[in-house]
């Protein structure tokens, strides 16, 4: 019934910046807790940032912020995620996440178990 699209991966080298989307298709209607997570080769799957509904508060993961910003165009049902300052230990596959919230905690967008909608994941690999 939900389907999400991830795209903007790719090789970057260190230090440059990579912009993420993630479209949304189906029934997406009061889908409004929208996540990035990622998954490195051998590593567990880590919160990178999330975004709420129509306040749009944000929340990201410690290793990113400051070099991460998490947006949301809700009329396109699209989720974005700038990176800049990549770092080689941002390499991972990068997944897109919705859901339909359910209890009334910002800690409700940090956990991967919370989301059931993921899209495909996009490749970013950064070069040193």
């Amino acid at each position: 019934q939900v389907q999400l699209v991830e795209s903007g991966g790719g090789l970057v080298q260190a230090g440059g910046s990579l912009r993420l989307s993630c479209a949304a298709s189906g029934l997406t209607f009061n889908m409004n807790a929208r996540g990035w997570f990622r998954q490195a080769p051998g590593k567990e799957r880590e919160f990178v940032a999330a975004i709420s509904g129509s306040e749009r508060l944000t929340f990201y993961g410690d290793s990113v912020k400051g070099r991460f910003t998490i947006s949301r165009d809700s009329a396109k049902n699209t989720v974005f995620l700038q990176m800049n300052d990549l770092k080689t230990g941002d390499t991972a596959v990068y997944y897109c996440a919705g859901a339909r919230p359910t209890y009334l905690s910002s800690i409700y967008y940090y956990s991967a178990n919370n989301y059931r909608y993921w899209g495909q994941g996009t490749q970013v690999t950064v070069s040193s």
